[in-house]
């Protein structure tokens, strides 16, 4: 199930793009996809908090008391890695979309073969993040852990410890041969940045390169190697400008 959410502040945008929204759904009849729609950002605030989170956010980007690009960073602080897509009346929006991490922008009005293919792609990129996995050997057995719930991993004594997008973690069995071998299935994923001798980050969940340390969504600070702090940069910022991004027209 591939759960949606819409939120638009104004009840004539909000039931023109549910419409739409409505139409791309009958018109793919092999997706399983849950509507959800919502008048301000507090209320899916709400909502995603309570549910984990949707798949894909449909966002307008000017809303009173809680705007759209605040609602989508708030979004990333609670841990959620949906898709958003901004509807905006202005490019000059496109650049501070960034902040939030937007899969695109579109201007208003939506056109539909538009924001269809917008939809196609972003479905797309969600199966092949559902798809991408690790196999983590533990003392119980193998488990299979997806990549997009990987927010840092690092070496913990002779063990590997993944730290994971609900706060839990999961250790390695004992490991021989240097972490960054260990790391490997991790480090093939263009989303994978290694930080130094002992941890590897996922780029996602960086909300900010500081001098020493990268800083994760939830707080933590994953410490960068000395001379990584520039590579770090450069890798965040080409992950973001090379990731699907809209332009208006």
């Amino acid at each position: 199930m591939t759960r949606m959410a819409l939120c638009d502040d104004e009840a004539g945008q909000r039931e023109a793009v549910g419409a739409l929204l409505r139409a791309y759904v009958a018109a793919r009849p092999s997706l399983a996809v849950k509507l959800s729609f919502f008048s301000c950002g507090r209320d899916l605030l709400a909502a995603a908090e309570d549910c984990g989170g949707f798949d894909i956010y449909v966002l307008d980007m000017v809303m009173p008391d809680l705007g759209g690009i605040e609602l989508g960073v708030r979004l990333r602080e609670l841990g959620c890695d949906g898709a958003i897509i901004y509807l905006t009346v202005s490019p000059e929006y496109a650049v501070a979309s960034y902040a939030a991490r937007a899969f695109y922008y579109l201007m208003k009005p939506a056109e539909p073969d538009k924001l269809f293919q917008v939809l196609d792609q972003a479905l797309a990129e969600l199966e092949k993040k559902r798809a991408a996995c690790v196999a983590v050997r533990t003392r119980d057995g193998v488990e299979r852990v997806r990549l997009d719930e990987v927010v840092y991993a690092e070496l913990a004594g002779r063990t590997v410890r993944y730290h994971l997008a609900d706060g839990s973690s999961l250790e390695s069995v004992t490991v021989r041969g240097p972490f960054q071998a260990a790391a490997a299935p991790l480090l093939a994923d263009r989303r994978f940045f290694l930080c130094g001798a002992s941890f590897v980050a996922n780029l996602f969940y960086v909300a900010a390169v500081e001098k020493g340390a990268l800083r994760m969504d939830g707080g933590a600070r994953v410490p960068l190697a000395r001379g990584r702090a520039a590579q770090a940069k450069r890798r965040w910022s080409d992950y973001w400008l090379d990731a699907p991004g809209g332009e208006a027209p």
